[in-house]
């Protein structure tokens, strides 16, 4: 299995409000990947961390190999998210391991 963890904060220009909906967002883009790429076993993405993390939205996936990954990586549906994410998203911090 591999694990791919990849954790943002939201540009320092957005309000509360915005926040919330580029979470909501964020979360209904990249949770609906998960259906559409073979090899996903599971995928969540986490808006509400506690108040002691330093990032403020992350994605928690696995994969059933290396390749699943790769292949999750350049689906349209992810891409497509991506350009989304980066509007709204900075400080981009990512760890893929396997177990």
């Amino acid at each position: 299995m591999v694990n791919h963890i990849v954790l943002w904060n939201f540009k320092e220009e957005l309000n509360v409000q915005e926040k919330r909906e580029a979470a909501e967002r964020i979360r209904m883009e990249l949770e609906a990947v998960k259906e559409q790429v073979s090899g996903v076993v599971s995928l969540k993405v986490v808006t509400d961390p506690l108040d002691s993390s330093n990032k403020e939205i992350g994605l928690i996936s696995v994969f059933e190999n290396e390749e699943a990954l790769q292949n999750y990586q350049v689906h349209p549906a992810h891409v497509a998210a991506g350009v989304y994410i980066r509007t709204v998203t900075e400080e981009r911090t990512c760890l893929d391991y396997e177990e």
